[in-house]
């Protein structure tokens, strides 16, 4: 009987929850405050901040979906610093977009990351001018990922980082239907839901394919 009203408990305070974090749009929090700002200035309308609780990445998929009432699991993303560890040395920051020591990788969560196909596209893109050997991404260490950003791990977000890194939009994310997508929003408990076609147009982000299903 103790069990049966415990998980009653526990079942309520996970609708309440819910509740809350559909009716929160974040509206007073300060770091919201200031991404809002930018993405009003920048002609961008189509978004909404929402708070989510502190177990959120320890809930599954389907959970996080609900909590902010995204279409789809797929519709859930991440942005990911990338170094590359093998750039010519006058490679130092972020100055070339085409040839960057730092890029930010937006990603579904439901997909995989192919960092050669990053590789393959910046070669590419320099049209064979920088050898290829030149040209390998890996995953930021946290400390790096916090300086250049100013977010930390679970609150990096392409909006207003500290540093002006050209960002990767993975090509899965455009095809999405509805085309709103959510990622993180500058704080751990702060996620961001933003109309992809304007996302497209303030970022200015290289699109392609860079991830496996």
């Amino acid at each position: 009987e103790l069990e049966r009203i415990q998980r009653r408990i526990l079942e309520r305070i996970a609708k309440l929850e819910l509740q809350l974090s559909s009716s929160d749009d974040a509206a007073s929090d300060p770091t919201a405050e200031r991404l809002s700002g930018i993405l009003r200035s920048n002609a961008v309308t189509d978004f909404k901040f929402k708070v989510v609780p502190s177990d959120y990445y320890e809930r599954s998929l389907e959970a996080r979906r609900d909590l902010l009432s995204a279409p789809s699991i797929h519709h859930l993303c991440k942005s990911i610093v990338l170094v590359n560890t093998q750039a010519q040395s006058d490679v130092v920051d972020c100055s070339n977009r085409y040839n960057s020591k730092y890029y930010v990788v937006v990603v579904q969560y439901t997909a995989r990351f192919n960092a050669e196909t990053v590789k393959n596209y910046l070669y590419a893109l320099n049209q064979g001018k920088v050898p290829k050997k030149k040209f390998n991404l890996r995953l930021a260490p946290e400390e790096i990922s916090n300086n250049l950003t100013g977010f930390e791990h679970n609150a990096v977000t392409c909006i207003g980082m500290k540093t002006d890194i050209p960002v990767i939009l993975d090509e899965a994310i455009v095809k999405l239907l509805p085309d709103f997508f959510w990622l993180g929003g500058g704080e751990i408990y702060l996620k961001m839901g933003i109309r992809t076609s304007e996302f497209i147009q303030f970022v200015k982000p290289f699109i392609f394919s860079c991830s496996t299903a």
